[in-house]
């Protein structure tokens, strides 16, 4: 199973609205095939490791990270093909969130008389597929707030200057986390600021993720990096009623896609965003900023865990850029907490991730 999850995560950022799936076929303790799903449309992971195992396949046990679909989508069910193929016994880490299977891929498979065998490794499955879970439970995608900064939390000096604050380590691992998404976000204050592309460099076989810029005036320029820098993966530029349409149609000519959204105090609505981005089948958004908008996301009740990169350097002073804007809590009770933390050294930076936990609200409606 400890393999199976690795080559689900292969599939990370690239199989939506599907999840990333790892198949190993095993006979005799000995690994006869395996697969993993690569994109929509595509075979799963159970039919390609079946593929692979071929006749080895009879009499084996097949691992999968989870469990087997038994509905027609644009592929015939994997308990079909686990059934013919003379498996004797399938052993899954969780559970398929997704209706259409939930329990009855299991049932499939032990009406037919096939063993199976469920929870193996199931925690770690779960924080694999956590965007697919979100997804498939809520119609909205996972968002993860990633912020750069120094350790008093400033993201530049007082003059903008802000090349860079964090080390070439964590800026790689970024990139890397940018891989295995399926959306990168940030708001306009950071294209009109920074230019910065939100490609994917320097990892193997890394693919760009969507790039959506939240611009409720559409101040975007249409020759911005994010959205004529030679990127296939497209820019998604998500204004509201307001802006004009010039401006619209000058990104539209350049080669982005805009779409006009809710406003919430005179800004896109943030939950109205992730909706449509869900509706589009995005498991995973990764939101890189600026202040304002990582402000926004938290204050709009869409940030699932964060991503803090913290620079062992103190910029100080009144006027430089906080990490996160807005108005902030009012009161320190009001304050979002994080759970599930972990700390670690990434080259000379440290890396704290968690979950965000507001204490005292419900979560905003996507609608």
């Amino acid at each position: 199973m400890h393999r199976a999850l690795e080559l689900a995560s292969r599939g990370l950022g690239r199989t939506s609205p599907n999840p990333a799936v790892g198949a190993v076929v095993a006979r005799g303790g000995v690994v006869v095939g395996e697969g993993w799903h690569r994109r929509a449309g595509e075979p799963h992971a159970e039919r390609i490791a079946l593929g692979n195992a071929g006749e080895a396949a009879v009499g084996a046990e097949i691992y999968v990270t989870l469990e087997p679909c038994c509905h027609h989508g644009r592929t015939p069910p994997c308990t079909d093909a686990i059934i013919e193929a003379g498996i004797r016994r399938v052993v899954y880490a969780m559970p398929d969130p997704d209706p259409r299977c939930a329990g009855a891929g299991a049932a499939t498979l032990r009406a037919a008389g096939v063993e199976v065998v469920d929870g193996l490794l199931r925690d770690e499955a779960e924080r694999l597929l956590e965007p697919y879970v979100k997804h498939r439970r809520t119609g909205v995608p996972l968002v993860t707030l990633k912020l750069g900064m120094s350790l008093d939390g400033k993201i530049a000096t007082r003059s903008g200057h802000s090349r860079w604050i964090t080390g070439e380590d964590s800026r790689r691992l970024v990139h890397e986390m940018r891989n295995r998404a399926d959306a990168v976000m940030v708001g306009v204050g950071t294209v009109l600021a920074d230019d910065p592309a939100l490609t994917t460099r320097g990892v193997p076989d890394g693919r760009d993720a969507l790039r959506v810029v939240a611009d409720s005036s559409a101040r975007t320029p249409p020759a911005a990096a994010v959205v004529s820098g030679g990127s296939d993966a497209g820019c998604l530029v998500a204004c509201t009623e307001a802006a004009p349409q010039e401006r619209v149609d000058a990104l539209v000519a350049a080669g982005a896609e805009v779409i006009r959204l809710p406003e919430r105090e005179g800004r896109v609505a943030l939950p109205a965003l992730m909706a449509e981005l869900g509706r589009r089948g995005t498991l995973s958004v990764l939101l890189e900023g600026g202040a304002g908008l990582a402000w926004g996301a938290l204050a709009a009740r869409v940030v699932d865990r964060v991503a803090l990169f913290y620079a062992p350097i103190v910029i100080g002073g009144e006027s430089a850029v906080p990490a996160v804007g807005g108005f902030g809590a009012e009161r320190v009770e009001d304050a979002f907490g994080l759970s599930d933390l972990s700390v670690r050294h990434v080259g000379r930076d440290l890396l704290v991730e968690g979950r965000v936990s507001p204490a005292n609200e419900e979560p905003c409606s996507p609608d």
